[in-house]
């Protein structure tokens, strides 16, 4: 982040930003232990036990990080989400110091940095679970506050630190390509284009290449996984968003006051006599959406492009109600900006038990939303994938357990997904379990082991417990099938509510021979 001398921080405006970051923390701290794990949460603490320079779904800064988290603080939900916490905190400062940037007094900054601290999509990004998505936001903020010094107060110098944090966020999140996509084009489209021809923009953009050089390797070591796995989402996972509806939901998850500030303030990089070395910013949106909107990205995908416009429009209200009379509509704002933030507070993060939240949400009318192409229940996926995982580990235990001692020392627990593979290994680590075997994204790569199998304890492919069967009787597969177990679970996904596990003996196969068949990234 910017350094700061301590009397600059001391200074009121600046306590008044880290008041509201710290009023953001707060906010979270009961809650962060609500519910349960989420299935991406687990699987990135299984990803941090087998540290790399990639994985199939993601860089390797966020695993690296909350590597080091478990091995100072733990792995307990309050210790991995503060993390994340944290970083959403640093947002909204940073925000705050654009506001301040712009032309903006003390009241632009401390609304553009409360439009922030309560912007749902920022609030369940950024602490409702560990995830790079948190870091991605803080990225973001640094690298348009940089980008304001560069253009606003003509800083070239500063394209170096520029680098920097677009290498660290490219090793967190492929999506600061789209950002780094919007920049060129922004200075190719302005006056600021001869910002392309200096040195030190394209020492940036060398610093960022050698930050990120270590995950291309090893991309391209791997066979290039991710690209496998981004082509197989779009095709087959994420559900296809047309372009007027992907605006329209950035506007409802941004928050509805929010909107009303990042769209002022897109207009008034636009056309603002004020913000005349700033136009950049008026052509970074579109052609970040634009690209977004040709790739299916899901709707929180442009979340962090927000925060120099959210500052701008702060600035823009701040100038609109500079007139004594006019002043009285800037309490009325923040007074409407925190009610409808507050209506929204239940969906970003689990401020309500899970019984309370379902009927919270059928009052307002509103039903869960598909991102995914599964079915939901009575929650949206965010929540009911922290529902659910002891359970299942709890029976894959037992499973175990039943097991007799010959049959236990060649047993081989299989499963399709790495959500549950890493809730087995989470949640069963203390009671003797094998690795889990599964081939969905990096899983695949840790690979079957070299000890062979001679039972195995497989959850079913599907809720159809006769079709399952048939999966595992098919010739060359198992010689016995026996139905020991359903999972049950509140709340969860319904695909993972009724699933049969079985006992699989008299393998006609090893684990180590189907495993390049049975490998599945998406």
């Amino acid at each position: 982040l910017p350094r700061v001398p301590l009397r600059r921080i001391l200074r009121a405006e600046n306590l008044t930003l880290l008041a509201i970051a710290a009023g953001k923390i707060a906010l979270h701290l009961p809650f962060l232990s609500r519910y349960g794990y989420f299935r991406d949460e687990l699987y990135y603490i299984a990803c941090s036990n087998h540290l790399a320079w990639g994985y199939v779904d993601q860089p390797p800064l966020s695993i690296a990080i909350l590597a080091l988290v478990r091995a100072v603080a733990g792995d307990s939900m309050v210790a991995i989400r503060l993390a994340v916490v944290l970083a959403g905190a640093a947002a909204v400062v940073l925000t705050g110091l654009i506001a301040r940037r712009l032309g903006g007094g003390r009241f632009a900054q401390a609304t553009a940095a409360l439009a922030v601290a309560l912007e749902s999509v920022v609030l369940g990004n950024a602490g409702r679970s560990f995830s790079m998505n948190g870091f991605d936001l803080l990225f973001w903020a640094w690298a348009a506050y940089l980008l304001v010094e560069i253009l606003e107060r003509e800083r070239p110098g500063l394209w170096l630190q520029f680098g920097v944090v677009a290498g660290l966020g490219l090793l967190n999140k492929y999506s600061m390509l789209f950002l780094g996509f919007g920049v060129v084009v922004g200075l190719a489209a302005t006056r600021a284009r001869r910002e392309l021809g200096r040195r030190e923009l394209w020492l940036g953009g060398a610093i960022a290449l050698a930050l990120f050089a270590p995950h291309l390797v090893w991309q391209a070591t791997h066979g290039w996984p991710s690209l496998e796995f981004m082509r197989a989402a779009s095709q087959e996972k994420n559900v296809a968003i047309p372009p007027s509806t992907l605006f329209l939901r950035q506007l409802l998850q941004t928050g509805l006051a929010q909107a009303g500030l990042w769209v002022a303030g897109l207009a008034w990089f636009a056309f603002s006599p004020a913000a005349r070395r700033l136009r950049t910013f008026a052509w970074i949106y579109p052609a970040v959406f634009a690209v977004m909107a040709t790739q299916g990205a899901k709707p929180y995908y442009l979340s962090p492009i927000y925060f120099p416009y959210l500052a701008a429009g702060a600035v823009a209200l701040e100038g609109a109600t500079s007139t004594s009379w006019r002043r009285l509509f800037r309490p009325a704002f923040a007074v409407v900006l925190v009610a409808l933030s507050a209506i929204a507070v239940p969906f970003a993060i689990p401020a309500l038990p899970v019984d309370d939240f379902i009927a919270y949400s059928r009052a307002l009318g509103k039903k869960p939303r598909a991102e995914e192409r599964q079915a939901l229940g009575d929650l949206p996926q965010y929540y009911a994938d922290q529902f659910g995982w002891r359970e299942l580990a709890a029976q894959v235990v037992s499973i175990y357990r039943g097991l007799g001692p010959e049959e236990r020392e060649h047993a081989a627990i299989y499963v399709r997904n790495y959500g549950e593979a890493a809730a087995i290994d989470f949640f069963g680590r203390d009671a003797g379990l094998p690795p889990v075997l599964c081939p969905h994204n990096s899983y695949w790569f840790w690979g079957p082991g070299e000890k062979r199998a001679e039972v195995a304890i497989i959850l079913g492919i599907s809720r159809d417990v006769e079709a399952s069967r048939a999966d595992l009787e098919a010739p060359g597969r198992c010689g016995r099938v026996e139905l020991v177990d359903v999972t049950e679970c509140d709340h969860c996904m319904p695909y993972e509510r009724g699933r049969p596990l079985f006992i699989c003996r008299d393998l006609g196969f090893t684990f180590q021979e189907i495993w390049e068949e049975e490998r599945e990234f998406i």
